[in-house]
């Protein structure tokens, strides 16, 4: 791929993920002016998800590590604007949440039941279930790292 075709594919994968990300902000009642801030959000955390994964990076550890850089920019954004910093993440966070993994799951889950056992359903469960999960997991975890790393009151011993 040349680099104005990935140019190209990450301004496009940036621009599909601001919508979401204003579309459940909106849902959350988030306030107007920090609209434009959850879209810039949600379009620099799929946009960063992209390129990692452009590059050779697991989606889940990708997802990890675009979550943690929302988280940052979010909580960055909270003591600039002083409001709560998710206020501009967990929209932000949406367009990255797994549903064509658990999608495939459950529809696998649905096949045994219909069909029957068959280790090829099985393992499209698994490994589609596995994939949700640790992607679900790396969005949380990497929203709080910021409150890990930022918020700590008093040592650990």
């Amino acid at each position: 791929m040349t680099i104005m075709g990935l140019l190209f594919a990450l301004l496009n994968d940036m621009f599909f993920a601001a919508i979401p990300a204003v579309g459940f902000a909106l849902v959350f009642n988030v306030p107007q002016n920090a609209l434009a801030y959850c879209a810039i959000g949600g379009a620099v955390g799929h946009g960063s998800r992209f390129l990692m994964m452009h590059y050779g990076v697991p989606i889940e550890w990708a997802t990890f590590f675009a979550a943690t850089i929302v988280g940052m920019i979010g909580v960055h954004w909270s003591h600039k604007f002083l409001a709560h910093p998710k206020v501009f993440t967990v929209a932000a966070l949406i367009p990255m949440v797994p549903g064509v993994f658990a999608y495939k799951a459950m529809i696998a889950m649905v096949e045994i039941n219909h069909l029957g056992y068959t280790p090829e359903l099985l393992a499209t469960l698994m490994e589609n279930f596995l994939k949700a999960m640790f992607i679900i997991a790396g969005l949380a975890i990497g929203l709080a790292m910021p409150g890990l790393l930022f918020y700590r009151s008093r040592p650990v011993v």
